[in-house]
């Protein structure tokens, strides 16, 4: 794996997971955490079991986000879109947008046939922007994230592409 990605994108993680994002750690996670992470994501991508995008503001990595295709025989035409993150000081900018849409467009263009994801019931505007593309809740766990002694709603989001 690229050093200089593993750094960049480890940057960017660390960075959100430290200021409270809800990205599924708790604490920031170590660059050779997120290094594994990417290792497998692109072994899944080149298997056409999923797909990696990454975004560039200039020559600095500013967002990654990637899908990957559910595992089980009866789930293979679905996916999971895992993770979109955008840097800090990014945000805002239509970064996240535009990965959200390639990577939709990468799971239709791969077969998908319904993308999941899921996310944090505080993160507003993560969840504004998956219902303007398209996606719509399909169930919601109250109070199943446990950050400490804080407790956020789990919201599952689908996008269907047969519709």
């Amino acid at each position: 794996m690229d050093e200089a990605l593993v750094d960049a994108a480890h940057a960017i993680l660390a960075d959100l997971v430290a200021s409270g994002a809800a990205l599924g750690w708790v604490d920031p996670p170590s660059k050779p955490e997120i290094g594994v992470l990417l290792e497998q994501v692109c072994a899944s991508a080149r298997a056409g079991d999923g797909a990696l995008w990454l975004a560039y503001a200039g020559s600095r990595l500013a967002g990654l986000g990637y899908w990957l295709r559910y595992a089980r025989p009866t789930h293979r035409p679905h996916a999971d879109l895992e993770k979109v993150a955008v840097a800090v000081d990014a945000q805002g900018s239509g970064i996240g947008r535009l990965l959200t849409t390639a990577l939709m467009d990468s799971a239709r263009t791969a077969g998908i046939e319904v993308l999941t994801l899921d996310a944090r019931g505080d993160n507003a505007n993560a969840l504004h922007l998956y219902r303007t593309l398209g996606f719509r809740e399909y169930g919601r766990l109250p109070a199943f994230v446990a950050v400490g002694e804080r407790r956020y709603d789990k919201v599952f989001y689908m996008v269907d592409f047969r519709e």
